[in-house]
């Protein structure tokens, strides 16, 4: 009896052994099985490596074309500002031009007056002989006088067939036309008008038939 609970203790005693010499190879294939996925979750961590590096790749491609809005809009107000600049060049320059064609304007203007004072006085002296020196004197000084204005671009305007023209003349009064055909039309000049250059300096004020 005892000789068999011996036996039987003993037999419990392997299948223990047994059990923990199967529990260990157990545990080693988990280590082993451990070991070979090693490389594994390193290729993992190599390829979230690798996303990260094409997440700053991104980023510079977004960098990138950040910078290149930003040249475009650079260029842009350059193009604008070049632009700008050649535009006021361009009118300094128109300024700086009509300045000299026109800066005696005012001086010019001034003079107007003499040659209306001119035509008055030659009125009356209309029927003085040719050959007074006095007629003589004021025709010689009245032309000089003209000559001069029209070498600095003053002339006279002219009224073509009695033709009234808004951009010329200046009605100052109306009055009865002598015919049919003068209705609406210029039939007196009460001050002539002068051109300096192509710009009006004084309108021609002139009396309109109706």
């Amino acid at each position: 009896m005892t000789s068999e609970m011996e036996e039987k203790e003993i037999l419990n005693k392997e299948d223990q052994a047994t059990t923990t010499e199967t529990e260990v190879n157990q545990e080693a294939e988990i280590q082993d099985n451990t070991t070979e996925n090693e490389p594994e979750a390193k290729e993992k961590k190599d390829f979230f490596g690798k996303k990260k590096k094409t997440g700053k790749k991104e980023k510079d491609t977004e960098k990138i074309v950040e910078l290149t809005q930003k040249l475009g809009e650079s260029n842009d107000k350059y193009i604008r500002l070049a632009a700008e600049f050649d535009n006021f060049r361009k009118r300094t320059i128109k300024e700086k031009s009509d300045l000299l064609k026109y800066g005696a304007e005012t001086a010019l203007l001034n003079l107007i007056p003499v040659v209306d004072d001119f035509e008055r006085a030659m009125k009356t002296i209309e029927n003085v002989p040719v050959d007074d020196p006095v007629k003589s004197g004021v025709l010689l000084i009245y032309n000089k006088f003209k000559e001069y204005l029209t070498r600095q671009g003053i002339k006279e305007i002219e009224i073509k067939d009695g033709l009234f023209n808004t951009d010329e003349h200046e009605a100052i009064t109306r009055f009865p036309a002598p015919s049919e055909e003068l209705k609406g039309k210029v039939i007196d000049v009460v001050e002539k008008g002068y051109y300096y250059h192509e710009k009006v300096i004084r309108f021609a004020k002139v009396v309109i038939g109706e």
